[in-house]
């Protein structure tokens, strides 16, 4: 399985972003796909994650309320819309397949996600 991230761009404080990710070679559909950031000198850190339950996700606290997930199964994607961004959002966005299916509730561990995109670099300007 194979993902990549796009989407990434500069963008002003207070705008807003859509990230995309596509999977190839196999399917998100059954799978929590998950979102993960790394800022400049911090270790990656769990952003987003939608189950493979219609209607579930789970939030990093930093974006609660700023940030939605969501999914096209039938397209193999899941994106990652991002709104009120602040310069803290500034990272390199990758996306991730869960390596399990079926897995509830969806994980925030890196170690459950077996398969990554490349990343995509966020940049907020203050």
């Amino acid at each position: 399985v194979q993902l990549q991230a796009s989407g990434g761009a500069v963008v002003q404080a207070g705008g807003s972003l859509r990230l995309s990710c596509v999977a190839s070679g196999g399917i998100v559909k059954n799978y929590s796909v998950a979102w993960f950031r790394q800022a400049p000198g911090k270790e990656r850190e769990f952003v987003a994650g939608i189950s493979w339950r219609p209607g579930s996700a789970k939030f990093a606290d930093s974006v609660k309320g700023r940030f939605t997930v969501s999914r096209d199964n039938d397209k193999n994607m899941v994106y990652l819309s991002m709104n009120s961004l602040n310069p803290e959002d500034t990272a390199v966005y990758y996306c991730a397949r869960d390596r399990s299916r079926f897995r509830a509730p969806t994980s925030y561990l890196e170690s459950d996600y077996g398969y990554w995109g490349q990343g995509t670099l966020v940049t907020v300007s203050s």
